[in-house]
């Protein structure tokens, strides 16, 4: 097996069809498997999942998720992927190829919004990719999903599972300090604008920016200081 997507859900049955069927449409001729980590959901996530051919195991929260998806992941290679991205067509073969080519033992990827709004666009470059692409080589940041070889995986351990938010960073930032990490430029990532729709754009800036803050000088947010709305973490409408 090549590539192993693991993929934390909870009620995601209006999200994950789009994910899916963006993986299924790829020109990508490697081996893959996707593994599905379900929190307990009502709805028609694991069922469509199923029906889509994927492995499903049990999950919870997403650093849960993940780590158990990981464990049963055949892939040389892992890709966490969140239940609201979606992969532009031809990318997964481009970004597997960036990956190895490079040489990285970990990869965060650049986004973009869903849909065409130049001024979504705009903000995702300036709040976040081009931040993000300055301080690749200082401090890794890593939102959407994160590509790494299973072994360095295993090598380093799974996602903290006791982070209220921002365990991907900090993940990736725990990986730097052992390994390769870099992120893909081949395609942009298609990132949901669910987040910003539910709390607005200010507020969810604002609370990420603080987090960001929180993470540099004091290290993991293992409490609620944030007051980070669970029903959004686990990615409910």
């Amino acid at each position: 097996m090549d590539l192993s997507i693991v993929i934390p859900t909870l009620e995601e049955e209006k999200y994950l069809p789009l994910l899916l069927r963006s993986i299924k449409k790829q020109n990508f001729s490697q081996e893959y498997e996707i593994i599905v980590a379900d929190a307990g959901s009502k709805d028609r996530t694991v069922e469509i999942a199923k029906s889509e051919g994927c492995m499903v195991i049990q999950g919870g929260l997403p650093a849960y998720g993940r780590n158990k998806g990981a464990k049963v992941a055949k892939g040389k290679l892992i890709l966490f992927a969140d239940a609201d991205i979606i992969f532009p067509d031809n990318s997964l073969e481009q970004f597997v190829i960036e990956f190895e080519k490079r040489s990285l033992d970990l990869a965060g990827f650049l986004l973009r919004p869903c849909g065409n709004n130049r001024l979504l666009e705009m903000l995702y470059d300036v709040f976040y990719n081009i931040p993000a692409f300055l301080m690749e080589k200082i401090l890794p940041h890593s939102v959407g999903a994160i590509m790494i070889k299973s072994r360095f995986y295993e090598k380093i351990g799974g996602f903290d599972e006791e982070i209220k938010i921002g365990e991907d960073h900090i993940y990736s930032r725990k990986a730097f300090r052992v390994g390769k990490f870099g992120l893909l430029k081949s395609f942009k990532i298609y990132y949901s604008q669910r987040r910003f729709k539910r709390d607005g754009l200010v507020r969810t800036y604002l609370k990420y920016f603080l987090a960001e803050l929180y993470l540099v000088f004091l290290g993991p947010i293992k409490s609620d200081i944030f007051q980070y709305d669970l029903q959004v973490r686990r990615f409910k409408d």
